[in-house]
């Protein structure tokens, strides 16, 4: 019994022993290598955390096969308060790091999860879409022949957007080769589609099928959440609403959009705008109602 303890003993300081290699950086650290070159995979812990350590195990056994794999350098944060800019939901979190683009782990503490999650999701799995692609990409309104597509509405303003990215790429990583995931700027490239599928702030999340919309109403922001929605929660939406058609050329350059436009920016081309109709009517009246032009008369009228 008591050989049996001493074994023990030394095998949780072998484990302490590799968990303790894994480099410890402090935040100005962590920017520095995040901002570098080299791609990166980041544990954030914290103290009191039972899964923290259960994480730091893991990933210190692997982090050879990480360097090896990916060729990513493995650190460790502690009690950074970085964690804020890539999940909302705290530590433990385990990111990688993609020049720079971050995607949060999503699954079970496992050594052969957590490598091959990551082996998979080398490059950005989220689309970016913009009014000039979206209709082509997606063909929502025709039935979505493409596939289905859950949409991420963000704008660069939105705080809590920013904290969604690492979390959206997991989502993206999670369903790819099943459901197109992508992001989409609701006031840059993407405005006009937002205003078209009457996306109201930032963030919203849509899923498209069969020329439906489902709107994403929970604020649970997980990958877990997205998932399930993606996967078959939407099918409890009940009120599910059909795609709009694209806008038209017309409709582009109709004279409500003109005047919205000119409206938008204060009372002095509001002023010129109606003096342009006012000097329209004039001529329009002076053009109907002028009197017939006398006849000029010929050698032959003589």
């Amino acid at each position: 019994m008591y050989f049996l303890k001493i074994i023990g003993t030394i095998y949780l300081l072998i484990i302490a022993v590799r968990c303790a290699s894994i480099e410890r950086v402090d935040d100005s650290d962590l920017i520095h290598i995040l901002t570098g070159e080299g791609d990166v995979v980041a544990l954030f812990t914290k103290g009191n955390c039972a899964e923290c350590v259960d994480y730091e195990n893991v990933v210190g056994n692997i982090q050879d096969d990480i360097k090896e794999s990916l060729g990513a350098s493995v650190v460790q944060a502690h009690d950074s308060n970085l964690i804020h800019i890539y999940d909302p939901s705290r530590e433990p979190a385990l990111l990688y790091f993609r020049r720079g683009i971050p995607i949060l782990y999503y699954g079970a503490i496992n050594e052969d999860e957590i490598l091959q999650f990551f082996s998979d999701n080398r490059e950005p799995g989220v689309k970016e879409l913009s009014d000039d692609n979206f209709e082509h990409l997606t063909q929502a309104s025709t039935g979505a022949t493409t596939g289905d597509w859950f949409v991420f509405f963000y704008s660069a303003e939105c705080v809590l957007c920013q904290r969604l990215y690492a979390i959206w790429e997991s989502v993206g990583g999670k369903l790819k080769r099943k459901i197109n995931v992508a992001r989409m700027n609701s006031l840059g490239a993407g405005v006009s589609t937002a205003k078209r599928l009457k996306i109201a702030e930032a963030p919203e999340f849509i899923f498209l099928r069969h020329g439906k919309i489902y709107r994403y109403s929970s604020k649970e922001y997980t990958p877990k959440a997205f998932i399930e929605f993606a996967e078959a929660g939407y099918l409890k939406n009940t009120h599910p609403e059909s795609v709009p058609q694209p806008t038209s050329l017309l409709d582009e350059l109709s004279f409500g959009r003109v005047f919205d436009y000119l409206n938008s920016y204060g009372t002095l081309p509001l002023a010129f705008m109606g003096t342009l109709v006012v000097l329209f009517l004039l001529f329009t009246v002076k053009y109907l109602f002028k009197a017939p032009a006398k006849k000029t008369a010929t050698k032959k009228d003589k």
